[in-house]
């Protein structure tokens, strides 16, 4: 059990530390590290879910310290996140939530290559993200990350950048909105499992210590994001997020493949 437990505290701090700074990965990292333990995609949602808790508090305050946050954007992001982070985990508790994988891994790899197009053509004047694009994608994002145990960030963040968003502040709202959103999935986890709805919840506390190590990793490494968004250029932040996107998107094209 220790052993598992500082493993998975290293995966949660390298998995922090991208999150933080480029607004994706975390849940990715985290939910691929612990199926490739053999857990089941629910509890692996569920698990990483409860961690994202402790850890995404922090990076929102991080983000919040250094004014990475454009609120106007929060207030029309984060009730459209909680509405398809909910709907999300009513779903996978009741389906498999595998068969929206390719669909989502061909929109990742779409975008990936779209941001690195825009980070290095001539670039225009950052502009606020419609209403009409903040909606329907806040709730995309939530459902897709309670479905796939990960996914608000690349989904949320790349379509936001990828629209014409300033990176360094996209990054932080959508760091910022993700505890909102966390934190509604883990009480709709909770609900599921108490109403009897999520019927293969069995062993999930044998995970105790991945999810440890995970919050503690993430804790640690949380408080650095807000710091890192704000020295890096935005030009850099998007190739590093196209660069990211489209390296999921092959890492997932992989898996369904093999």
């Amino acid at each position: 059990m220790g052993t598992e437990f500082f493993i998975f505290a290293a995966v949660g701090f390298l998995a922090q530390i991208v999150d933080g700074a480029l607004g994706m990965a975390y849940g990715v990292v985290s939910t691929t590290i612990l199926l490739s333990f053999g857990v089941p995609p629910a509890a692996a949602s569920a698990s990483v879910h409860a961690a994202e808790m402790f850890t995404t508090a922090a990076s929102a305050t991080s983000h919040v310290s250094h004014r990475n946050v454009n609120w106007r954007l929060f207030w029309r992001l984060a009730p459209a996140g909680i509405v398809g982070g909910v709907l999300g985990t009513y779903v996978l508790t009741s389906i498999d939530g595998e068969v929206l994988r390719p669909f989502i891994t061909i929109y990742l790899g779409l975008l990936g290559v779209y941001i690195l197009y825009r980070a290095f053509r001539a670039r225009a004047a950052y502009h606020e993200p419609h209403t009409g694009v903040v909606v329907p994608l806040g709730v995309a994002g939530g459902f897709v990350d309670a479905t796939g145990g990960g996914g608000w960030g690349p989904i949320v963040t790349s379509s936001l950048i990828g629209s014409g968003g300033a990176p360094r502040f996209v990054i932080g709202t959508v760091n910022t909105v993700e505890f909102f959103v966390t934190s509604a999935v883990s009480v709709a986890f909770v609900t599921a499992l108490l109403t009897g709805h999520w019927e293969q919840a069995d062993g999930i506390n044998a995970y105790i210590w991945s999810v440890a190590g995970l919050v503690v990793g993430g804790l640690l490494a949380a408080p650095l994001a807000g710091f890192v968004v704000r020295i890096i250029p935005a030009k850099r932040l998007m190739i590093l997020v196209g660069s990211l996107v489209v390296l999921i998107a092959g890492y997932q094209t992989w898996q369904l493949l093999t």
